[in-house]
């Protein structure tokens, strides 16, 4: 049975038109300039764009549910995607389609991994944000609402409720802050996700699946491809072979490993889930703002400031996710390397691709901050070393069946020496487990009989 509307209380009514009054210039704190509100939410100046931040956030005064409103984002980030898209000729789509189809086949030669159940697909950077937004905002939304609580917190602490002629609206006006809060966290996801939009070249290219896995497995950004080996002096078929046989290697993996998506995301919830506000920043923010100048809230938020340090099981958990990305992402690099052997400037290529996953872009920073969670994995040149030991001893069969449970998969301590896992691998712990008995028997004597003298 649905819930029914959510009656206005006592008070909604005044707090709202205090903050209607406020967006509109007209509050206590002097006038407030939209465009110094864009650059707290961290959009650009640019008319359009304020005039729909003013919009949305009167929107989200009159919301009376209780939650964020991801809508606001995806309309963001769809905002910026739309007016850096370049539509791509139908020359780059077939030739984009052509390296596909070799890169499937030489994926065949360097794993025996089966191919996708689905074509790929080939995404404007627009149809890129709207596949993946539903992904984002399952990241983020544990610190949204985190954010959102302290914002309602901070309000209550201050004695909203207790000042002249607002009595009763306590309550009210903490879950109009909520809204309002969470609107704004939207809108900045929005914005990181627009921006990533004009740097991701794939569907995995972040690392993490980002895609559905069952309408659309793999897929690559037509303009991101095409810039991507702008100032490589690469030509461009051995750009696009190459990026196609990296998403292809990431997303047959995933297919495969069936459990490794589900698995990936939990340990990156566990970690988002943790995430705290520094209330008492919060509250030093709230006493201090200044309508006119609020770029201070925006750099908080945007720094990670209200982000306090990472607890212990967040450490934890944040080891765990960075094993796991550097085990996924070595895994897809000593295969793409395998795929690409008769690629010319392959190697050139891969140490392009490592550097930029080590780096990341601007936006993926951005996302860093916002969420307190990185996504690039530290240890990628271990990883891919310690699954080329694996290969070069049991082959990529024996290789990739270790993608079949994750009790299996090597963890962190095989990165960091892949030699007992190889042993292990190739049979050799079992000769050296005999030995081992056998000198225990030695040492100890038959049972009952006397113990060696000393």
């Amino acid at each position: 049975m649905s819930e029914e509307p959510r009656q206005s209380e006592p008070g909604d009514e005044e707090f709202r038109e205090m903050l209607r009054q406020f967006l509109a210039g007209g509050g206590q704190g002097g006038d407030l300039d939209p465009a110094k509100l864009a650059a707290a939410a961290g959009l650009p100046a640019d008319p359009e764009l304020l005039s729909r931040l003013i919009g949305q956030l009167q929107q989200a005064l009159q919301n009376s549910a209780d939650g964020v409103d991801w809508s606001v984002g995806l309309d963001q980030a769809t905002q910026l995607a739309t007016r850096s898209s370049v539509v791509s000729t139908p020359a780059e789509r077939s030739a984009l389609e052509q390296a596909l189809h070799v890169a499937a086949l030489w994926l065949d030669e360097a794993t025996e991994i089966s191919s996708l159940t689905a074509a790929p697909a080939l995404l404007s950077r627009t149809e890129w944000t709207k596949q993946t937004m539903p992904v984002w905002t399952q990241l983020a939304a544990p610190v949204a609402d985190s954010i959102a609580t302290a914002l309602k917190q901070v309000l209550e602490d201050e004695g909203v409720g207790d000042a002249p002629g607002m009595e009763g609206v306590a309550q009210s006006a903490g879950r109009i802050m909520r809204n309002v809060g969470g609107t704004l966290f939207a809108m900045q996801l929005g914005q990181v996700v627009g921006r990533l939009s004009t740097e991701v070249v794939s569907g995995g290219d972040v690392g993490i699946p980002l895609l559905d896995g069952e309408t659309t497995q793999a897929a690559l950004v037509t303009q991101n491809v095409h810039e991507f080996g702008r100032d490589l002096d690469i030509p461009d078929d051995q750009v696009a072979l190459y990026l196609a046989v990296r998403e292809l290697a990431h997303a047959r993996l995933f297919r495969h490993a069936k459990w490794l998506r589900l698995h990936l995301l939990t340990q990156i919830g566990d970690f988002s889930r943790g995430v705290r506000i520094d209330t008492e920043r919060l509250q030093e923010l709230a006493a201090d703002f200044d309508p006119s100048n609020p770029e201070e809230l925006r750099d908080a938020m945007t720094s990670g400031a209200l982000i306090p340090p990472k607890s212990a099981e967040q450490e934890a958990a944040l080891h765990r996710l960075e094993t796991m990305l550097a085990l996924i992402e070595g895994w897809v690099d000593v295969v793409t390397l395998q795929a690409t052997a008769r690629l010319p400037r392959a190697d050139a290529l891969a140490e392009t691709m490592r550097r930029r996953r080590a780096t990341g872009g601007p936006a993926e920073s951005a996302f860093s901050t916002l969420v307190g969670l990185e996504l690039r994995p530290r240890r990628l040149r271990e990883a891919a070393a310690m699954w080329q030991a694996v290969t070069d001893a049991v082959g990529p069969a024996g290789r990739d069946a270790l993608w079949a449970h994750p009790d299996i998969l090597p963890g962190s301590q095989d990165i960091d020496d892949p030699s007992f896992l190889v042993t292990r691998l190739t049979g050799g712990l079992g000769e050296q487990e005999d030995d081992v008995d056998r000198a225990l028997e030695e040492l100890l004597g038959d049972e009952g009989g006397e113990r060696p003298t000393e």
